[in-house]
């Protein structure tokens, strides 16, 4: 396995040692999570469509239990940035983890946090940042952040937004809300509004934090209008509140630049970032300007927002290789012109109403959910990972490794013609 191979299959898809395996998981996980049988079997007529089970990977590739190569054109949700088990920073974990595994959140920390912190602050202009270990876990930061420095609990949203589902990350969330939030909605707050992505800017009365994906992921890799986010950007300012980017999905290179805001010529007061960041570690943060930052004061005792593994030293490790590999291999260019490249190849098939996105996060729109997950069987069948997104589920979200290379590209154009032709 090289990393950027193109599909070999020697079994169907889901082969029997994937089946199996999914049997096991089915009896001892929570049925939320792994029961997905019933609806691809009313989508597809298939009720054994099961997932086939990862058991290696390496840059685009990933072998399954059956022995099948497979491409996985996600970047496992954005989160193997740089590929799977991408050497360098494999290595940089293997040695940390010989090293020093862990330490003590914020109570004794170690030298490679200050080094991520000193990093971090030079590739984003903001000076300040709340280590955490997952998405969630950035936006709760930002959220907690924006409260205190602007002395305001409301906060503005946008629909189709996804931020996570804890807590305080899916109050925010407006992706779905009927199905994520509803269940909860008695003991979620009822502090936030959600406004139109794109459309008119809402009013900001009492409002102290307006958060934003820059392009919606999961979503659907929605962009807004031109002038959108600095007109956002404008409104925030005027009211007196802050700005958050929600750049978990769209950092560390995904989009041309180290992050949208970066192309887009707006600088958020916060910002979150996450999955890509450690490189398939779970590590992410939150980072603000020091006037923003500074608002929360000098701890007077024990900190009021930490966690153990706040600073973790392998997952600083390993996000400052990520960093050095995007830098080093000139990942952000290869993104943006590959990226270009892919969107023009897949507007040209049949069968594309269009193609949305920027650098290696593309969306062709396939005009309903039926099709769209269709077409994604149909690719995974043939052995390539992709998904369906958006509310309506009518688009297939390719976010493939920044190291994909043009002729995995080019054998994912080709597959998807097969399988839309197939569909016709």
């Amino acid at each position: 396995m090289t990393g950027n191979e193109l599909p070999e299959i020697v079994t169907p898809i889901p082969g029997p040692r994937s089946r199996a395996w999914v049997d096991r998981l089915a009896l001892r996980e929570c049925p939320a999570i792994t029961a997905r049988r019933a609806r691809r079997a009313a989508v597809l007529g298939r009720a054994d469509d099961d997932p086939p089970v990862w058991v290696q990977a390496q840059g685009v590739n990933v072998r399954d239990a059956d022995g099948n190569l497979l491409v996985d054109l996600t970047a496992g949700f954005g989160a193997s940035s740089v590929g799977h088990a991408n050497p360098k920073v494999v290595a940089a974990g293997q040695a940390q983890l010989a090293q020093l595994p862990h330490a003590m959140g914020d109570a004794y920390f170690h030298p490679g946090r200050v080094l991520l912190l000193e990093k971090l602050a030079a590739i984003t202009g903001l000076e300040r940042a709340i280590l955490g270990s997952s998405g969630s876990d950035a936006v709760e930061a930002a959220l907690k952040t924006a409260a205190i420095a602007s002395g305001r609990d409301g906060v503005l949203a946008f629909d189709g937004s996804y931020h996570g589902l804890s807590y305080g990350a899916l109050t925010v969330t407006g992706y779905k809300s009927g199905a994520f939030r509803g269940p909860f909605d008695g003991q979620l707050g009822h502090h936030v509004r959600h406004g139109p992505f794109g459309g008119p800017i809402p009013d900001l009365d009492g409002i102290g934090a307006v958060i934003v994906e820059p392009i919606q992921g999961r979503g659907g890799i929605r962009l807004p209008p031109p002038g959108w986010l600095e007109a956002l950007a404008d409104a925030t300012r005027k009211a007196g509140a802050l700005l958050i980017f929600d750049e978990i999905f769209t950092g560390m290179g995904r989009t041309g630049d180290w992050f949208a805001f970066q192309g887009a010529g707006v600088r958020p007061d916060l910002l979150c970032i996450g999955k890509g960041l450690g490189g398939g570690f779970p590590i992410s943060a939150c980072l603000g300007s020091a006037r923003v930052m500074d608002a929360w004061g000098a701890s007077t005792g024990e900190a009021i927002h930490t966690q153990t593994f706040l600073g973790n030293p392998t997952g600083c490790a390993m996000a400052l290789a990520v960093i050095s590999v995007i830098e080093q291999q000139q990942l952000r260019d290869h993104a943006l012109r590959e990226g270009t490249w892919f969107a023009a190849a897949l507007a040209e098939l049949p069968g594309v109403l269009g193609v949305r996105g920027r650098g290696l996060m593309v969306a062709p729109e396939l005009g309903s959910a039926t099709r769209a997950l269709a077409a994604s069987r149909g690719m995974l069948r043939r052995g390539w990972i992709v998904l369906p997104a958006g509310e309506a589920g009518d688009v297939l979200a390719f976010t493939p490794p920044l190291t994909v290379a043009r002729g995995v590209l080019e054998g994912a154009v080709a597959a998807l013609a097969e399988v839309l032709e197939e569909l016709e």
